[in-house]
C-alpha cells in the first residue's frame, strides 16, 4: 500500500491502544458528563437504529445486526474539552451480549474524524472494566467520545457504566516484548548453510557462547564478535557464528551473555512447506469465488463482490463519474491487501513473481500442490493460481472502439472506504473504475508477454490471447505515454501513483521481446537508460520501480540480445552491492537504508531475489549463502526477536491488517493463514497507533503486530510473492554438478536438437537422467541415443549408460516450435544436480 493510500486511510481506520495503568493522582476535573448513568441517558446520544436506555444502572442498548461498518451504531457524547500536550486517563466499564468487540473512541467530532483515542475494547458477557491513556496533540473545546458497535451480522446487547476522562496522567509508555536478548532463525539453520545469530548486550569484548541441544548437552562452543551499536536498532551488539556445527536436530538453544535463545532446528527440509504455503496465501485472496472450507479449513467463506445483496458486485462496474460510459465484468483477481480493492500495477508485480519463481525451475511446481479448485487439471498449480490473477488483468483492458482502447484501467475498488472487519460478500459499498494509466497498461502488457509464452505448453489459446493483449497494451501505452494516476484518487482505495513509467517501460519492451524476439522491443530495450544505468536501488525494487525485473529477465530467460553478457554480469554486480551492505550489518540484513520503508520485510526479500539470481548465474556458494542468512532477519533474527511470517517461528505475526482475518476485533473470524508475511518496520509510522506507540523509533522497533497498524503490519499480494520466489530457491537442494552440456537446434517449425553431456568430474556417471526446460510451447516428437518425456514444457532424457570421467555422450531429438522464438535451453539437471 502506499503512503498516498495510507494518509487516507487514516480517516477511516480505528486504531486499538493497549490497555494501560492510569495515574491516580493529581487527575484533572471529570470531562464526562453523567458517566454514571445517575441522571438518567442525557447528554448521551445514539444513531437513530438503536435506543438507549438505563438497565439496574447502566446506559444500555439492542444493538441491531446486519450492519457493514463500526461507524454504522454508534453512542456518543459531545463537547468534551481536550488541552494539547496534556495526558488523559479514560475510564469504563461496559459488557456485550453475545461477546463482542467494540470501538471506544475520542475523536474529531466533524470530518476527518481524527482520532486522538481508539481502543476495542473485548467485551464479555460478564462484563469488564477497562483503562486508556492518550495525550492530546491539539486543544479542542468540542472533542467527541463515541462507542462504534456496528459491523456484526447478528443482534446483540452492549452494556456500560461508569465513563470517566480525567486530565493529568501519566504518559503511556510502550514496550515491546522482545524476549531473550540471544536472536535466532526461531524457525532454524540449513545444515551446509551458514549459521548466525545476533547478541544484544552490553559487552564491548568477546563473550563465550555454548550451543546446546534438546537434552541440553553442549555440542559447540565459541566466542561472540563485538559488532558495536547497530544504527538499525540502537542497540550494541555481537555476532555469533556456529556454521561449522552440522548435525541435524531439533530445539537446539544458544547461550550467550546469561541468556539463552529461543528453540530452533537444524534440518534439510526447513524451507519445504515455505513456498506452498506462501503460495497458498493467493487462493484465500480471491474475489469473485467462494472459498471452500473443505479445501482452506477456518477460511471457508461465500465469493466476494459477486453481486449477491448487500454487495453490489464486479460483474459489471461503471468507471467513476465522468471517465466513461460503459462498465466492464472484472470480477476474480486477487484482492490487493487487507481491503477489497484491485489494483493493476500491485497486481502486475505479484503475479509477474509468482511466474517468475515458476519459470526459474518449473519442474519444482506441481499440479495438486496448492490444493486449490483447479488441482488436477494437469497444469501446476502455481499457474493456476497466476491465471487466476491474470484474468482479472486482461479484463481490466478499455475495449476496442473506446477511448483510450487497448489501455488499462487503474484500479477498481469501493466508492469509499469501509471498517474493519468486513468479509467482502459483505461490503455494501458501489464499486467504481478508475481512469487508465500508462502504469497500469504497461504492467498488463510486460505480464501478459510473461503469460503467452508459460501458458504456451498448456493452453495455446490462452496465451495467444495473452499475447494480443500485449501488443495492444504496448501499443496503447506508446500512444499515451504520460496518463499517471491522481495522486489524490485515495478514497475507498489507495491511489498507487507513479509519475515515472520509463522503467514499465523498459520492464513491458523487454518481456515482450524475450516472448516474440522481435526487432521493435530488442531497439527499445537497448535504447533505454535503465538498460546500462545502475538500477539497483538500496531499498530494493517493488511495483513503482520494476526495471528490475526486466533485467532480471534478461538474464535468466534464454534470449538473443546482443549485450546479454552485460546484462548478466550487471546482476552479479547488483549482487556484490547487496552482499557488501548484508556483511556490514549487525544483524545479517541485505538492506540497510537510514529509515526503514512501508514493506521493508517485502524490499528485503526482492534484495534476496537478486543474490539468488546472481547465485544461478554464477554458481558461487558466497551468493546463495547470502539469501539464506538474510531470511533468518524475517524468521526471527532482528531487534523485536519474532517471526514475521505467519506460523513459522514461536513467536510469530498473527494480527496483520485485514477485513477477514481479523481474529483481533471478532474472534469468530481467522487469524492470516500460515505463510502470510508481514509488512514490517516502517519508519514513516503514518497509522494513528504506530504514531502513538512507536514514536521516535528506531528502524527495526517501528513495527507492531496489531490489525489497526496498517502502516506497519499490512499484508499484500505483492509481499507474499517474493516471499514465494525465495522460499521456492531456498527449498532448492540441487547443488552443482561435475558436468558441462552443449544443446544445438536446427530448423524453425519443425527442429532437429542435439546434446552432448561431458563429464567434467572424477567419478563415473552409472545410469543418468537429464532434465530441462523449453521456453515456450516447444514439444518433442522423437528421439534418439536416449528414451525422452515431456510434461508441458519440462523435457526428460533417461539412460542406463554410462558416462566416464572426461568422456561425452551424445543423444538427439526431433520437436516442433509452433511459433516465437526458439532459444537453447541454459539450465540442464543432470541426476537432478544443475550441471555447470
Amino acid at each position: 500500500m502506499t503512503r498516498s493510500r495510507a494518509a487516507l486511510l487514516a480517516l477511516l481506520t480505528m486504531v486499538a491502544l493497549s490497555p494501560a495503568t492510569t495515574a491516580l493522582a493529581d487527575e484533572g476535573p471529570e470531562q464526562i458528563v453523567n458517566g454514571t448513568f445517575d441522571s438518567g441517558t442525557a447528554p448521551w446520544w445514539s444513531t437513530g437504529n438503536t435506543t438507549i436506555a438505563i438497565d439496574a444502572g447502566r446506559l444500555c442498548a439492542d444493538i441491531p445486526g446486519g450492519t457493514a461498518n463500526p461507524w454504522d451504531v454508534i453512542i456518543g457524547q459531545n463537547d468534551i474539552p481536550l488541552v494539547a500536550g496534556d495526558t488523559y486517563a479514560y475510564r469504563f466499564s461496559a459488557s456485550a451480549t453475545p461477546a463482542k468487540v467494540g470501538k471506544a473512541l475520542i475523536q474529531l467530532p466533524v470530518d476527518p474524524w481524527t482520532q486522538y483515542l481508539s481502543a476495542n475494547p473485548e467485551l464479555s458477557v460478564s462484563g469488564n472494566d477497562y483503562s486508556y491513556t492518550f495525550t492530546a496533540p491539539v486543544s479542542l473545546p468540542n472533542s467527541q467520545v463515541v462507542f462504534q458497535l456496528g459491523g456484526s451480522a447478528e443482534p446483540w446487547r452492549f452494556c456500560m457504566d461508569d465513563v470517566s476522562l480525567k486530565g493529568g496522567a501519566e504518559p503511556e509508555v510502550y514496550e515491546p516484548d522482545t524476549g531473550p536478548r540471544v536472536r535466532v532463525n526461531m524457525v532454524g539453520y540449513l545444515p551446509q548453510g551458514p549459521k548466525n545469530a545476533t547478541v544484544v548486550t552490553t559487552a564491548t569484548t568477546a563473550l563465550d557462547w555454548e550451543l546446546k541441544n534438546a537434552d541440553k548437552q553442549t555440542v559447540a562452543k565459541g566466542r561472540t564478535t563485538p559488532r558495536g551499536v547497530d544504527a538499525s536498532s540502537g542497540q550494541n551488539v555481537h555476532t555469533l557464528d556456529f556454521g561449522s556445527y552440522r548435525r541435524p536436530g531439533k530445539d537446539y538453544t544458544l547461550t550467550a551473555d546469561g541468556e539463552t535463545s529461543r528453540p530452533f532446528d537444524i534440518a534439510a527440509d526447513l524451507y519445504d512447506q515455505l513456498p506452498t504455503d506462501a503460495l497458498k496465501f493467493y487462493y484465500t485472496q480471491r474475489s469473485g469465488i467462494e472459498i471452500l472450507d473443505s479445501l482452506r479449513p477456518g477460511y471457508g467463506r461465500p465469493a466476494g463482490h459477486a453481486g449477491v445483496a448487500p454487495n453490489q458486485g464486479d460483474a459489471s462496474v461503471p468507471c467513476q463519474p465522468g471517465v466513461c460510459d460503459y462498465s466492464l465484468d472484472v470480477k476474480g483477481g486477487w484482492y490487493d491487501a487487507g481491503d477489497h480493492g484491485k489494483y493493476v500495477v500491485n497486481g502486475g508485480i505479484s503475479v509477474y513473481q509468482l511466474m517468475a519463481a515458476y519459470e526459474r525451475d518449473k519442474a519444482a511446481f506441481k499440479d495438486g500442490q496448492l490444493a486449490i479448485p483447479e488441482s488436477g487439471n494437469g497444469r501446476p498449480d502455481i499457474l493456476d493460481e497466476a491465471r487466476w490473477e491474470q484474468e482479472f488483468l486482461l479484463s481490466m483492458q478499455v475495449p476496442e472502439g473506446k477511448p483510450f482502447a487497448g489501455m488499462a484501467h487503474h484500479k477498481i475498488h469501493d466508492r469509499n472506504w469501509t471498517g474493519l472487519p468486513l468479509l467482502p460478500h459483505l461490503d455494501p459499498q458501489p464499486r467504481e473504475l478508475h481512469p487508465t494509466s500508462t502504469a497500469a497498461t504497461l504492467n498488463l502488457a510486460a505480464t501478459a508477454a510473461q503469460a503467452a509464452r508459460l501458458f504456451a505448453p498448456y493452453d495455446p489459446a490462452f496465451a495467444a490471447r495473452n499475447l494480443r493483449a500485449a501488443r495492444t497494451a504496448w501499443a496503447a501505452a506508446k500512444a499515451n505515454p504520460a496518463r499517471y494516476a491522481d495522486p489524490n484518487d485515495g478514497t475507498g482505495g489507495g491511489a498507487y501513483n507513479d509519475a515515472d513509467v520509463s522503467d514499465e517501460f523498459y520492464w513491458a519492451a523487454a518481456e515482450l521481446f524475450i516472448t516474440t524476439g522481435e526487432k521493435e522491443f530488442r531497439d527499445f530495450v537497448l535504447a533505454s537508460p535503465h538498460h546500462t544505468g545502475d538500477i539497483w536501488r538500496d531499498r530494493g525494487f517493488d511495483w513503482g520501480n520494476t526495471a528490475q525485473l526486466g533485467r532480471l529477465d534478461l538474464a535468466t530467460v534464454p534470449n538473443a540480445l546482443p549485450d546479454r553478457a552485460r546484462v548478466r554480469q550487471s546482476v552479479v554486480e547488483g549482487a556484490e552491492k547487496y552482499l557488501a551492505v548484508q556483511r556490514a550489518h549487525p544483524y545479517g540484513l541485505p538492506y540497510n537504508p537510514p529509515d526503514f520503508d512501508w514493506g521493508s520485510n517485502n524490499l528485503v526479500l526482492n534484495n534476496l531475489v537478486v543474490l539468488a539470481t546472481a547465485y544461478d548465474l554464477t554458481g558461487h556458494e558466497k551468493y546463495r549463502a547470502a539469501v539464506r542468512e538474510g531470511m533468518d532477519y524475517l524468521l526471527g533474527r532482528n531487534a523485536l526477536n519474532q517471526s514475521y511470517v505467519t506460523g513459522y517461528g514461536e513467536v510469530a505475526s498473527h494480527n496483520q491488517h485485514s477485513r477477514w482475518y481479523a481474529h483481533q476485533l471478532d474472534p469468530a473470524l481467522p487469524n492470516p493463514p500460515r505463510g502470510t508475511l508481514a509488512g514490517g518496520p516502517n519508519s514513516g509510522i503514518q497509522d494513528p497507533l504506530a504514531q502513538r506507540l512507536l514514536k521516535d523509533c528506531k528502524p527495526q522497533f517501528c513495527y507492531i503486530d496489531d490489525i489497526e497498524s496498517w502502516a506497519t503490519n499490512e499484508l499484500t499480494i505483492n509481499w507474499n510473492s517474493p516471499l514465494a520466489w525465495v522460499s521456492a530457491f531456498l527449498a532448492d537442494k540441487s547443488g552443482r554438478s561435475d558436468c558441462r552440456v552443449r544443446y544445438t537446434a536446427h530448423g524453425s517449425g519443425t527442429f532437429t536438437g542435439q546434446i552432448v553431456i561431458e563429464n567434467t568430474g572424477r567419478q563415473t556417471v552409472d545410469g543418468w537422467t537429464l532434465r530441462w526446460s523449453f521456453a515456450g510451447g516447444q514439444r518433442v516428437r522423437q528421439d534418439w541415443g536416449a528414451a525422452l518425456s515431456q510434461s508441458g514444457p519440462v523435457v526428460t532424457a533417461r539412460s542406463t549408460g554410462k558416462i566416464k570421467p572426461g568422456r561425452s555422450v551424445t543423444f538427439g531429438f526431433v520437436a516442433t516450435n509452433p511459433s516465437g522464438p526458439n532459444p537453447s535451453p541454459e539450465v540442464f539437471h543432470l541426476n537432478g544436480e544443475r550441471c555447470g
